[in-house]
Order: structure tokens, then sequence, then C-alpha cells
């Protein structure tokens, strides 16, 4: 349009576009069947398989994922009614259905993610984290234990369950993990996660501290069932109770709000983790006072995940379980600190505590992503067969997630099946005593 002085007037420049973080949903979409961004395959190589394989493996995947899913769910459901004839057996029955899980994840990442994993402790971890001749990882850890980690992606918790199941003794089916609420409405995984005995939170300490002060009162409680521990008798039950205290894993959108509260806060920020939270930890902390004598700290980290992205953006279920495309390397740094010695009745020092922990853990990630190791002290691992002179013992130790038996993961399936042979047997029964028409023949 011309205007009086004869010149023409033109639109205001477009602002140049913001660099806004991805929503909620689109994160959440990205950790599960997100695309690797092109930039992976320079570190992680294009993925392994094709097209139509990697529809194969999808196909393989949801029909193990579902059925073991369901037959797990299933065994849950026949022992609820447990509950009203003895608590004892009921809790029993559920740690036995737990360790189900720890055998299902155990063996989906064996079949569909193999990769190294990689374990090393400073001198804190002594004579706890040993290797067999046989390959295989055997932890040292009590019966009764708190355990914090940093978030990296999703499979952090699964994990730290085959930690759990690769201790001696085995505590796959006595861990508690603190989970957002949001993770309690998935059909079918959060109902198993309820009779589970998980420990939901709405990250509103208003609402959470009563739930979170019945959960641990109940993980307090004596039982003398099976499953109830290595000494027998009316005993305090195994829990190896699970806390992330970022409160989510890390990705762009973490990432932003945590900076956001750092720069309103005046803390300074973190470079590979977000800023931890020490209330629930705290509360935890106090609540098992006298139960629980060691919390135990891992760093994890993800080899292979380039500068400026962040593991779920690298590592989604899609490029790892379908692709075929896992981490180099899952590498776990351990420490451990008696719980008499932390400040857990003053909530600044024990702020304070955590927060430094975490600026070590940040320091070792840092030395992690350029080096690929964490800085591991030889005194914490001890290797069957392996050189015991100073000079030439290694601070690593190097293994898999595999089950201990092929056909371990068999047992799955064991109480849903038995159930319907009994039934059957019980339905062929009533039908002759009456003389009614057999419902299967014969």
């Amino acid at each position: 349009m011309a205007q009086p002085n004869g010149l023409h007037s033109r639109k205001p420049a477009r602002p140049p576009p913001v660099n806004r973080a991805p929503s909620n949903l689109a994160t959440e979409w990205q950790a599960w069947m997100g695309s690797s961004p092109p930039s992976v395959e320079q570190t992680l190589g294009a993925p392994k398989h094709g097209p139509l394989l990697a529809t194969l493996r999808t196909i393989a995947f949801f029909v193990y994922f579902l059925s073991s899913c369901l037959f797990m769910h299933f065994a849950q459901l026949l022992g609820a009614p447990l509950y009203f004839v003895s608590k004892d057996w009921f809790y029993a029955y559920m740690a036995m259905t737990k360790q189900y899980f720890g055998l299902f994840a155990t063996t989906m990442t064996q079949w569909w993610s193999p990769t190294i994993i990689r374990i090393s402790g400073d001198k804190s971890m002594a004579g706890l984290i040993k290797q067999g001749e046989d390959g295989m990882l055997r932890m040292g850890f009590e019966e009764r234990v708190v355990l914090m980690a940093n978030h990296q992606i999703y499979t952090d918790w699964l994990y730290l369950w085959w930690i759990s199941y690769a201790n001696d003794p085995p505590m796959h089916g006595h861990i508690y993990i603190i989970l957002k609420e949001s993770l309690k409405y998935a059909p079918i995984i959060g109902p198993a996660m309820m009779f589970y005995g998980f420990i939901f939170m709405a990250r509103k300490w208003a609402k959470d501290q009563e739930r979170m002060r019945y959960r641990i009162q109940k993980l307090s409680t004596r039982h003398s069932g099976p499953l109830s521990g290595s000494r027998g008798g009316s005993t305090l039950d195994p829990m190896w109770l699970l806390i992330f205290p970022e409160g989510t894993n890390i990705s762009a959108n973490t990432r932003q709000n945590s900076a956001a509260y750092s720069a309103k806060a005046g803390i300074p920020d973190m470079q590979h983790q977000l800023l931890p939270r020490s209330t629930g930890l705290q509360f935890c902390l106090q609540e098992l006072r006298g139960t629980v004598e060691y919390l135990y700290d891992c760093t994890i980290g993800y080899e292979g995940i380039p500068p400026g992205l962040y593991g779920q953006d690298v590592f989604t279920l899609r490029s790892v379980y379908f692709q075929g495309r896992p981490p180099k390397s899952v590498n776990m740094h351990w420490r451990r600190y008696a719980i008499a010695s932390l400040p857990i009745n003053d909530s600044d020092a024990m702020y304070q505590w955590t927060l430094q922990r975490w600026r070590e853990k940040d320091e070792m990630l840092e030395q992690f992503y350029k080096t690929g190791k964490f800085p591991g002290d030889p005194q914490a691992v001890e290797i069957d067969g392996g050189p015991t002179e100073k000079e030439w013992k290694t601070p690593y130790i190097n293994t898999e997630v595999k089950p201990r038996s092929p056909v371990e993961f068999l047992q799955i399936f064991a109480p849903v099946v038995g159930a319907a042979l009994v039934g059957r047997v019980l339905v062929q029964v009533i039908d002759r005593v009456v003389g009614t028409r057999p419902l299967f023949g014969g």
C-alpha cells in the first residue's frame, strides 16, 4: 500500500523462532516411540536391522511383552484372595509375582537389547561387587536398603531391578520403586504395580507425605511367611526401596525447568542432570530409621549419547528394542553411606548433602562422557580367577544382563497354567460326580 510520501509500507519482520522445549506429550512420545536423530549414526552406526526385520522384532516383542504382562497380572489376581486369609502368605505370593517381572525384564533385555554392563564403585563398596567364574554379577547388598540414583532414561529402573536379581541373596521380589502418579493409570501395568506395593507420588508434598508414610510403615511391618527374609521367624521383610531424587528423567523439557529453578533460587545448575530434591529421600530415611543401615547411591551413564542430546532422544524403545541399537555400554558406579552419619533431622543440611552428592555425580558424568568410564576403585570389585595384585587389579566388572538359566522365565506362566489345569480337572470331576455332559469332551 502506498503512503502519502510515496513509499510503500512493509509488513513487520517475522520475529526469529524461539527455541522452545518440546511439550510433555512430545517428550513422552520421543522417549518411547521416537526415532533417534541422524547425528546418532555417527556414534552408534546405522540401525542393525532393516524395516522388515525391525517389524518382525516389533511383533515378537509385543507378543512376549503383552502375553507376559497378562500372565503376571492374572497370577496376581489369582493370589489376591489370600489377603483375606493370611496377609503373610499374600505378601509372600506378591513377592513371587514380583520376581516374575524381574525375570521378564532380564530376559527381555537379553533377547532384544543385549549390551555390555560395566560396574564400578568407590572404596566404600569394597567386597560388595563380585563376578563369578561364570561371568555372572553378584552384588553383596543387605536385605533392607535404600537406593538412590540419577535418572537418565526410562530403562534405568529395569537395570536397577536386574541389580536386585544379581544380588546374593536375590532381591528382585522385594524391590519397591517410588514413581510418578501418572504411571498408576497405565493399563495392566498400573494395577500390577499397585499389587507390587510401589509408591506413587503426585509431587505435591502435602498429599504425598501421608501416602508415603503409610506405605513405608507397611514396609516396616514384621511377617513370618515364605520369602520373609533369610533369618526366618517373625522379622522385617526384605526391602530395596528405590528413589530418584530428580523426580523424572532428563530431557530438553525437564532440563529447561531445572535451569529455570536454578536461576530463580540462585543455585549453580547441573550439566548432565537435574537438580535433586531431598524432601522425599529425607522422609524415607527418617521413617526407616533403625530398620535400614545403608543408603546406596548409583550413578548411571549410557555410552553413545552425542553432545547436545539426551539419553531419551537416542535410546528410545523403538531404537533399542526394535532397531537393535542399544547403548554401547551401560555403566553403573556405586557408593555406600551409613544412614546414621547423614543429617536426616536437618532439612537444610540434608538438602546440601544431597546437592553435593549430585555435584559429585555431575563431575563423574563429565569424566564418563570424555573417557567412556567412571573413576572406579579396584578395592570395590572382586573377580573370581582375576588378578589380585594391586598393580594388575581392574576397577571394573564387565558383564551382561542375563538370567541364571535360559528357561527360568517359564516361571512367569506357571501360576495361570497351573490354575487352568486344576480348573479343568475339577470341572471333569464334577461332571463325573453329577453325571452331566463333560464340557471338555471325553
